[in-house]
């Protein structure tokens, strides 16, 4: 497993942007597939987004496609989620996860399929 910490949350204004990155520890980070979700308040945890190992396929769900980017360096260990056209309704913790599962990229999308999750970082988007 990797060990996985958020950072780049924070307060904006509805609009505006925010990258948030997720740095992995060990020397295995490009051998697994990465992904975004996140709990808006008094919800459950959703999909936002995941990369493939290489960085060469992404999915992404409906709600943010257009708006949220997300991309990986594996010469970092890190992976980025850039987060523009903010919306109120993006408020929530956003938790980065790693899974070494080969399955399509599209596939990824539930919380069960990823074994190694960050802690979370809060985004609180202002109308």
């Amino acid at each position: 497993q990797v060990q996985l910490v958020e950072s780049g949350g924070g307060l904006v204004q509805a609009g505006g942007s925010l990258r948030l990155s997720c740095a992995a520890s060990g020397r295995t980070f490009s051998s697994y597939a990465m992904g975004w979700f996140r709990r808006p308040p008094g919800k459950e945890r959703e999909f936002v987004a995941a990369i493939s190992w290489s960085g060469g396929r992404t999915y992404s769900a409906d709600s943010v496609k257009g708006r949220f980017t997300i991309s990986r360096d594996n010469a970092k260990n890190t992976m980025y989620l850039q987060m523009n056209s903010l919306k109120p309704e993006d408020t929530a913790v956003y938790s980065c996860a790693a899974t070494p599962n080969k399955l399509p990229i599209m596939e990824l999308t539930t919380t069960t399929l990823f074994s190694s999750w960050g802690q979370g970082t809060q985004v609180t988007v202002s109308s």
